[in-house]
């Protein structure tokens, strides 16, 4: 079965495209475009190689998304959805890119954006936000990185464990306002966002092949999709995207409006990317032992919805995140033991 012919309809079962503007959809549509005839025919090769296809990046230069909600700049200053649905189309084929532009564009340009001087944001904001320039300090003496090798998910991603001996940091690389690790909490939030609606797009991905997969492949003579427990499947599937879809709208909105808290992010990533690796973990059972194979998108999105649960806060860390805003309580770490008396 080819990537190529994936369609959109079968995964919006609710009609929830309705809830978007003209320009958030046509957005979509120009990096679906990007996906399926760039990125669909290589990833599962640069997934075997774990080799990054870093000449596919520049084509989504243009499209504005990169530079998220920032104002100036150069910056086509898109809204929360749009960037979310950005994301979403391009994980519905592979998260590996969508993963490596999130963390550039939430993790960097944003906190540039947001706690740079005025000449820090004239000088890469422009270029990291076109995709022009990627977002690192490759060659800074004393700074080294290797490749982590063996992974098993996301292996077009090209992580690194990174070395300092004795790096130096003049004062004009250093971000004026970003004093704590405080600093950094207004765009996690966002990302976190980012990285619940690149789950949206894995889980859609899985079921508009499963739903296709199904009703194509014959066993004893009857197509899968004739059989109770594969329909139960799907709808438990199709269930799940529903309602990922719209908790992980309302939270674009709740961004949009200024009324988002860190506890509102952190729910969303938690419970939308654990959703989400229920419906890949259904949509592997649905192709059998096809299920394991890169050649289909299923077994290639099983794998990588793992690190996607966890990077970016993992579900326990989200938790309670979520549960100290609602409670007042921090638990991050156990009560003090103390000895206690038993009078």
């Amino acid at each position: 079965m080819s990537l190529h012919y994936i369609q959109h309809a079968a995964s919006d079962y609710y009609q929830l495209d309705d809830l978007l503007t003209p320009e958030e959809k046509n957005l979509r549509h120009q990096i679906g475009e990007i996906m399926v005839e760039e990125v669909a025919p290589i990833m599962a090769e640069y997934w075997e190689k774990a080799e990054f296809p870093h000449h596919v990046i520049p084509k989504f230069g243009g499209l504005g998304f990169a530079g998220g909600p920032i104002q100036g700049y150069g910056c086509k200053t898109v809204t929360t959805t749009a960037c979310a649905v950005a994301y979403a189309e391009i994980a519905r084929v592979d998260p590996s890119i969508g993963s490596s532009i999130l963390v550039h564009s939430c993790l960097a340009t944003l906190l540039i954006a947001q706690h740079g001087s005025e000449k820090q944001k004239q000088n890469y904001i422009p270029l990291l936000a076109r995709l022009d320039m990627i977002s690192t300090c490759k060659g800074a003496p004393g700074l080294r990185v290797a490749k982590i090798e063996n992974k098993v998910a996301l292996r077009i991603v090209q992580n690194g464990d990174v070395m300092f001996d004795n790096v130096f940091v003049p004062d004009e690389d250093k971000l004026p306002s970003l004093t704590s690790f405080q600093g950094f909490v207004e765009a996690l939030s966002f990302a976190r966002i980012m990285v619940a609606w690149v789950s949206i797009g894995v889980a859609m991905g899985v079921y508009d092949l499963c739903n296709r997969y199904v009703t194509e492949r014959k066993q004893f003579g009857v197509p899968l999709a004739a059989f109770q427990l594969t329909q139960a499947k799907l709808v438990r599937m199709l269930g799940n995207i529903q309602a990922m879809f719209l908790t992980g709208w309302r939270l674009c909105k709740l961004h949009e409006s200024g009324k988002m808290t860190t506890g509102h992010a952190s729910m969303g990533k938690a419970w939308i990317t654990l959703r989400a690796r229920e419906t890949v973990a259904l949509g592997r059972e649905l192709l059998g032992g096809n299920g394991i194979l890169t050649d289909f998108l299923v077994a290639k999105a099983f794998c990588d919805m793992e690190p996607i649960y966890s990077y970016e806060g993992t579900y326990e860390i989200n938790c309670l995140i979520t549960g100290r805003e609602i409670t007042g309580i921090a638990s991050f770490k156990p009560p003090t033991l103390k000895k206690r008396s038993f009078l």
